[in-house]
This record gives C-alpha cells, structure tokens and sequence, in this order.
C-alpha cells in the first residue's frame, strides 16, 4: 500500500501516469489502494475561531486580533480598528508588562492607578483598568494591578468602543477601546526555552518556556511557562518581584476543541513610588530627578492571584459551530500606600498612610452558535451569543493621622506610622463592599457579496448591568439594576484587492458613578445611589492598506461619553444641596494613522500617529465647555524600527521614538503638563546555532533620562521611568 502525506496543505497522492516513462510489466500486479493522508495545521487560522490571526511577515505585528463574540479576524475584513503584537514583539522589546508592549500604539497612553500602582491604560484619551484587559476573550480572569506578559502569545488592542462586540467589563471601563491577552498554544515544533534576564539597578529574572503535542495526530497539546524575576529597579529604593506560573492544555479533534488554561501570581513591590496628586497646585512643578523616589521606603503591595479559563467549540457541521467558555480568578491584596500632595511649585508637599486589605472575585461566561448560509447572492454568517461577568470585592482600610512634609525634590523619608485615627470595615475581615453581575444576548448578521467585496455587519445587544454597593461594615447602600438595547454597524468595502474601505456606528456601556454623600460643606440628595447606565457613542470611517510587505491604515473617529458631575440645587435651611448626575460630556475626536511592515529588505517599521481634539461640553452651566478633556494630549507619535545590519550575520539594531504633546490636568484647563520625549535603543544577536539557537538582547529605555510627567489623570499625575538597561539571553534546546 502506497501512502502518501504532507502537512500544512491537503494533498493528492501522485500517480504512476505523472512519470515520463511507462514500464510494462511481465506479470500482472494486482492494484494496491492509494491511501491520502490530509494533515490539518494545529492551530490554522479560521476567521471567527481562536486560532491566532498570522503574525505580518512573521514579525511583531499582527494584523488583526480578537474582536469578542466574532472571534480572531483579519484587520482588512472587518469594519474596526484592532492590531496585535506577537510573542516575538515581546521577546524582541524585552517587555515585562502589557504596558511595555501597547506603548508601541500611538493611540494608547499608560500611568498608575489611583494612589497605587496599578497599570491604568488610556485608548483613544479614555482610561482601561487592568481588571478590565481581557483573557482569550473573556473578562475577569487576570490577574489585577501590574500585568506580566510571560502568560501572552499576542496582546491584541481594539480601539474604540465595544459593548457588542465585548460586554461590559466588570470594572465599568474601556470606552475608548479595550485590550485582550491570548494565551500560549504549544506549536506544531517541540519547544524548550530556558531565559535569564538583567533589568537595572539590580533585577534579575529566568523564565522557562516549554511546548509538546501528543498523539497519532498531535491533537493533544501542553505548554507550560515559569518565570521569577526579583531586585531593585532604576528607581531609587524600589524593589519589585514577580513570580508566574502557567499551564495551558488544548485538544484539536475533527469537530471537537478544548483548552484549559490555569495560572498562579505573586507580585510585590517595596518603596512604591506611585503617584502625585494636583489637589494643592496652582502650576504644574518641573518633573523630579527620574530615579528620585518621592514615595516612602515602607509603602509596599502584596498581591497574589489565582485564575483558570475553559473553552471549547464543537463543529456540528461544515458551516455550524457551537462555542462556550467559563473562566474565573482570585486576587489577595494588602497594601501600605502613600503620596504626596503638591503645595508649591517648590516641591513641597505633605503625605499621608493608609493600608488597605483587597480581596476579589471573579467569574465570566460566554456561550453561542455562529455559521453561515446563502440567501440568494448574498451570504450570512451569523453569530448568536451570551456572556457575562460576575464580581464581588471585600475591602477595608485604615489611615494614620499622620501629615508628613516632604518635598518631592528632596524627600523626606520617616518611619511607618502605627496609630490608626480613621478606619473602614474589619482590617483582619473585610466585608463586602461591591457585588456587579452584567449579562448580555447578542445577534450578529454579517453580510457579505461579491466574494465578500461588500460586508455589512448588522447587529444587537441586550446588555443588563446590575450593581449592589456596600458600606465597610456590609450593609447595603445602593442597589442598581438596568438593560439596555444596543445597536452596533459596520461596512466593509474592498473595490481593489489590497484596499478596504470601513465605517462603523458601536456604543459602550457601562454602571455610572456612585454619589457621595456629601460634596464640600455641602450634602448630596441622592448620595450613595448610582447614576444609571452610562452610554457612549462611537461612529468611525478609515481606510485600510496591505501589499504584502508594508500596510496601513487611516481613521477618523468621534467618541461621545457621558461625564458624572454635581450640579448645585440651591441652599436649604443653611445648607447648600447638591445633585450628582450625568451633567456633561467628553467628546473625542481624533485621527489615526498607522504604518507598518518590511518595506526594504532587512529594514522594519511600526509606526503610528494620533491627533486629538478633546472637549469637555454640555457641562453644568457651561463653565467648563470647550476646554481639554483632563489627561489627553493634542497628540502622539510612535515611530519603531529595526535594521539588520549588513556584514555582521544575525545582529540586528532596534530603535523606537515616543512623543507625547502636552495634556492638562484640571477640567478649567490652568494645569498643564508639558509635552515629553522619549528614546529607546538597542541591539539584537541571533547566533543561529546548529543545535541550541542563542539570542542575546540589550535595550536602553529613555536613552537621555529625560524627567517627565508621562500622563494626567482625574486628581494625580504619574512619572514616567529613568534612564533603565535591559539584558537578556534566551536558549532553545
């Protein structure tokens, strides 16, 4: 019997008339059966599935992602604006964090969380928080505060608003666009990687990366990651360390696909150097030395996580799938926080302690049949699905009465205060203090003619978000419940084969603010209850390029998003009274371009520009209509490259320019922080070793050490990082 296999393609066995040259037997020879073995590619990309859309050229960029419910899809056939950056993006620019990786996109902007340092992520001038990024799909699953890449094979970013195509994240953000971490597949290739990492002043790390498939048809996979990294940074007296566990199994039947994905999560930092909030400014001060360290040397966190996902999809025939995943995570925090409030442009300030213990808990669910079939010329793929995220947060805190005067040019640095003047809840207990539960029923008809030259994506939502505030104690204050129906189009055009033309109309959604109970000196009348579903708007049109060695795009988007606010009601019985309501709006306008590719042979670019028109309207009274929205720059441009560097086999130099306009950091608009430049450069050798291949990598971020405050928030800015070198050397066996 003849057999004839081949991989990556489906094959036909050749036959004996295929020859030049017929011989003829002197004995008959009876016939043997030809038997054609069709082997199908592990992890080939089918758009609408979760295999990973390829890599451009197989470099750093991908061009196109997962875009929720519809699955990874190709940029250039759908009507939104997603890239994603691959495994070798992350290796190549030695990043730790997802924020080291999305700094790479000109329409996003990093800082630190509230008083901590949480990674807080702006897209499109609106904020993402960490517990917001979501997992293959899924929210609720990562790990929270500071998000470590070694879990990822791509880190997707979807710009603009997403309520159809994602749900309503648990945290209530991401209007501006969202972003999705994909978890490593073990490839077709046996893979053990073993690398050991130097990060200035004195962290040190390894991470073991290791790959297998199994059985007749290598249908059963595992892929296990490990890495420790721990020692000060190039911040003075900060430390940070970091240890990660992950697991990721998969099965690839014929009509049956199964992953499950588990991980662990220890991370702490000591001295955190976190934020400086704007309360006591009337001018922004000149940035600190970049490695001066204005936090104090006993502000730390601790947090440790625990989280597993679950998908699977079932063909039940050529042209139907059935799909669903569940996915959850606990997070154990504590913390000791403290940050100085600005008084002068001198620097001096005053800083305060407050320890707080967080816990939280979180389960998504998503679930749905997609296909397609004709009617008449046109042809439907039709996506009908559900998902939701359920979330409890247990939380206390306690705070000293201590005031200590720094300044943040000079520090000043003091012993942990002990005595506890103000305290919320059961530091050794925390009750609950939040439980949020948001589901959504979604449909989705793409329709497509002229071998898909014409697509029209029609589609509803029926999103319901339910949120029940606690006090300290665990007694319920506020209960809110609502659903809302929403609409989301897009148009896809493709008059030439390597030009799309798109347009889109998408909203975000997402629980409004809870008011205070009082505001100034004076009370609120609807203190403690929640502002209603907020709903953002976004309409978008671009266009889209790719010629096989460089693409592009070009967007034009407005985004229109409620703002929460108090309005003034009059004094009663002496006592002013005050409203919190939806009483103004933050309209986005911006321009998008991107460019990326190998457009010479051995030279590659990724660059990208965006440029913002920010305006507060429709605000109380008018005062602050027409001013800059708090925290988003007129504009920012990337521009990366790498050049292989002729002569010298295997050596590539890597270089990368961000550049920042200047922001403000009050709603009046007489804060202002000035615009920021930054230089990364580095060196890459590939020893292309006959047995084990060697990499050897070194990068220096912020070449000049320029000081700078990298972004404005609502209260606080955050600084950006110090001159830091970064070494590595991966070995595959």
């Amino acid at each position: 019997m003849m057999i004839s296999v081949c991989c990556n393609f489906a094959v036909h066995a050749a036959s004996a008339a295929d020859t030049t040259t017929q011989v003829t037997p002197a004995k008959k020879v009876p016939q043997e059966n030809t038997l054609t073995v069709t082997a199908t590619p592990v992890n080939r990309f089918n758009p609408g599935g979760d295999a990973l859309v390829p890599a451009y050229l197989d470099g750093q960029v991908a061009n196109g992602g997962r875009l929720g419910i519809l699955g990874e899809q190709s940029a250039m056939n759908v009507p939104f604006s997603i890239v994603g950056y691959t495994n070798k993006a992350i290796q190549d620019q030695q990043a730790r964090s997802v924020s080291d990786v999305v700094r790479n996109d000109a329409s996003v902007a990093t800082g630190y969380g509230y008083g901590n340092t949480q990674e807080i992520y702006k897209i499109r001038g609106f904020e993402l928080a960490s517990e917001d990024i979501s997992f293959g799909g899924l929210y609720g699953v990562l790990p929270r505060q500071f998000m470590p890449v070694e879990l990822a094979d791509r880190v997707d970013i979807l710009k603009g608003a997403s309520a159809f195509l994602n749900g309503v994240p648990p945290g209530g953000t991401g209007v501006g666009g969202t972003i999705n971490l994909e978890p490593k597949r073990a490839g077709s290739e046996p893979l053990t990687r073993v690398s050991l990492d130097y990060t200035s002043k004195s962290q040190v790390g390894g991470a073991l990366d290791i790959a297998r498939r199994f059985g007749d048809n290598d249908q059963w996979g595992i892929r296990v990651n490990a890495v420790h990294r721990e020692g000060e940074t190039a911040v003075d007296n900060q430390k940070r360390r970091l240890t990660l566990g992950t697991i990721g199994l998969d099965y690839h039947g014929d009509r049956f696909r199964a992953s499950l994905d588990a991980g662990a999560e220890k991370q702490t930092v000591h001295g955190a150097r976190s934020v400086v909030y704007t309360s006591g400014m009337t001018s922004i001060p000149k940035a600190p030395s970049a490695t001066t360290n204005y936090g104090q040397k006993w502000a730390f966190t601790d947090t440790s996580s625990q989280f597993a996902m679950l998908k699977s999809e079932y063909d039940l025939s050529d042209n139907w799938t059935l799909y669903g995943g569940i996915g959850g995570n606990h997070t154990h925090e504590y913390g000791s926080y403290s940050s100085p409030t600005v008084n002068d442009s001198n620097g001096d300030a005053t800083m305060g302690q407050m320890r707080v213990p967080y816990f939280s808990d979180g389960l998504s669910s998503q679930a749905g049949i997609r296909g397609k079939f004709d009617t008449g010329f046109v042809n439907h793929s039709i996506n009908f699905g559900y998902s939701s995220t359920w979330s409890r947060i247990r939380s206390s805190y306690a705070m000293s009465s201590a005031s200590i005067s720094t300044n943040i040019y000079d520090p000043t640095y003091v012993d942990e205060p002990t005595d506890v003047a103000y305290t919320g809840g059961h530091m050794d207990d925390p009750r609950v203090t939040s439980r949020t539960f948001n589901s959504g029923v979604s449909l989705a008809d793409t329709m497509s003619i002229l071998d898909d030259r014409v697509q029209l994506i029609t589609a509803l939502r029926r999103q319901s978000v339910n949120v029940t505030n606690y006090d300290y104690d665990g007694v319920q204050s506020a209960n809110f419940s609502q659903m809302k129906v929403t609409p989301a189009f897009g148009l896809v055009l493709k008059p030439w084969k390597n030009i799309s033309f798109y347009a889109n109309h998408i909203e975000a959604l997402q629980a409004g603010e809870t008011a205070s109970s009082s505001y100034g000196s004076g009370t609120v009348v609807n203190g403690g209850q929640v502002t209603g579903i907020e709903t953002s708007k976004q309409n978008e049109v671009g266009v889209k390029a790719d010629y096989g060695r460089i693409a592009g795009s070009i967007a034009v988007f407005e985004i229109r998003k409620p703002v929460a606010t108090y309005r003034y009601l009059g004094n009663s019985s002496g006592t002013d009274q005050y409203e919190y309501g939806n009483y103004g709006e933050e309209r986005n306008r911006g321009l998008e371009l991107s460019l990326f590719g190998e457009p010479v042979y051995g030279v590659r670019l990724n660059g990208s520009a965006t440029w913002m028109d920010p305006e507060l309207t429709k605000t109380q009274d008018g005062t602050y209509d027409g001013k800059d929205a708090i925290g988003v720059p007129r504009y920012q441009l990337v521009l990366g490259g790498e050049w292989d560097i002729p002569g010298l086999q295997g050596v590539t130099a890597t270089g990368r320019v961000i550049r920042t306009g200047s922001q403000y950091a009050d709603e009046a608009n007489t804060l202002k922080v000035d615009g920021w430049t930054r230089l990364d450069l580095g060196v890459r050798y590939d020893m292309q070793l006959p047995k084990n291949n060697i990499v050897w990598r070194a990068t220096v971020e912020n070449v000049t050490n320029e000081n700078y405050w990298a972004s404005a928030s609502d209260g606080y800015l955050t600084q950006g990082d110090p001159r830091t070198l970064k070494l590595s050397m991966t070995v595959d066996f």
